[in-house]
């Protein structure tokens, strides 16, 4: 009888490709790179963009939500080589000059930014909900969090910092 011997390891990854990506309205070189790299960790470790945090690595947190296109998606689902001639929006673009977005002003006035890790996810999550939907009530309110887990506020602080920036939108009402 004869025993087999290790089954054989699967082949190294192939690197060296190069590609550009298009963020924040700025061109970012991609090189030596591996064509399964996630959106996410080139955002994270080749770019040095920090804001889309790594969670679960399985879309299920929204810890890592940025645009592509105008549309909202866990950048751990999406394959970096796959948003080659996209738009990419992140955290990171909203802030101007130092100066937070409306969105970001109003968790940080409402309280809603407790170990922040979940932030920045959220933050997209609102800014998106807002600008298609600026008028929201408490079900859309909650419905287009539901995307992103947060384990410090109990969601209403970030429910009353959706609701402070619609006033502050609105001038007041909402």
């Amino acid at each position: 009888m004869t025993v087999p011997g290790p089954a054989p390891s699967p082949a190294a990854p192939e690197r060296g490709t190069d590609y550009t990506l298009r963020i924040n309205g700025t061109e970012h070189p991609v090189t030596d790179a591996w064509l399964g790299e996630s959106l996410l960790y080139v955002l994270r470790e080749r770019l040095g963009l920090p804001g889309a945090k790594n969670a679960c690595e399985q879309g299920e947190c929204g810890s890592c939500s940025v645009m592509l296109d105008d549309v909202l998606v866990c950048s751990c689902l999406v394959l970096a080589a796959a948003a080659v001639d996209r738009s990419v929006t992140t955290v990171e673009s909203l802030a101007t000059d130092g100066v937070l977005s409306d969105v970001q002003q109003a968790f940080v006035d409402a309280g809603a930014v407790q170990c922040g890790f979940c932030t920045p996810g959220l933050v997209m999550a609102v800014h998106d909900l807002l600008d298609g939907h600026p008028r929201p009530d408490d079900l859309a309110i909650r419905e287009a969090i539901s995307g992103n887990l947060c384990r410090c506020t109990g969601y209403g602080r970030i429910v009353e910092a959706v609701r402070v920036a619609v006033r502050r939108r609105t001038g007041g009402s909402g």
